[in-house]
């Protein structure tokens, strides 16, 4: 990827992080933040958005970190254990762990006495739905049914690790504005990959263009 699209990539990414944290904190506390927009105080409304924004933003960073480090955890896999269908076994046990883990250990952590498990299974439910979702749509656009188990990994322990800040805290508000924030910018980042690296392949021939047309200019006088 050329340092252009990779700005882009990073820039857009931050958006979807800022803008997908800011309407979804919003909804969360609209009955809490009504009042305060009922009141028409335009500075104390505008900073809490802009605040939501950047709270949003500096996860999308933390996605971002990532998802390039699972990028190179891949490799290092496929490096590994020298077989993909061996490594998306992996992915897939792992994925099954973490999703055990978030159940598990959210209930031990912060559940009564008397408390259902039921309830801790929705937020590990839900995130794996998505990941499936996304999973199939990345499996559709590379036309390869074989990245299936790496997206999936990817939407669910990568994004659960990249949320344990949040997680340890337990706080309903946060868990699921920084939950969506975090699913909406590993989605991006997945599925619009591609795109970044299709239009720096073609920048990068059409530089190689001009430098052609330069040199037979040059040797033509």
């Amino acid at each position: 990827m050329t340092i252009r699209n990779w700005i882009r990539f990073f820039m857009m990414t931050l958006l979807v992080g800022g803008v997908t944290t800011g309407i979804v904190g919003i909804t969360v506390r609209w009955s809490e933040l009504s009042t305060q927009f009922a009141g028409e105080d335009s500075i104390e409304i505008l900073s809490v958005i802009v605040w939501m924004i950047g709270v949003g933003m500096t996860f999308s960073v933390l996605s971002q970190m990532g998802y390039f480090a699972y990028l190179t955890i891949h490799q290092f896999g496929l490096s590994i254990f020298r077989s993909l269908k061996l490594w998306n076994w992996v992915q897939m046990v792992l994925v099954a762990f973490v999703l055990f883990d978030l159940v598990y250990f959210r209930f031990e952590a912060f559940a009564d006495d008397g408390d259902s498990l039921l309830p801790y299974f929705s937020l590990a439910a839900f995130l794996l739905v998505v990941g499936i979702i996304v999973a199939l749509l990345k499996a559709k656009q590379a036309k390869n049914k074989m990245i299936f188990p790496s997206t999936l990994f990817f939407m669910v322990v990568v994004t659960t690790l990249e949320w344990l800040p949040v997680l340890r805290s337990n706080e309903n508000y946060w868990l699921i504005t920084i939950m969506f924030t975090l699913i909406a910018t590993n989605a991006y980042q997945m599925l619009a990959l591609p795109k970044y690296n299709e239009r720096s392949k073609k920048d990068r021939e059409a530089r190689l263009a001009r430098k052609a047309a330069r040199e037979q200019e040059a040797k033509a006088k």
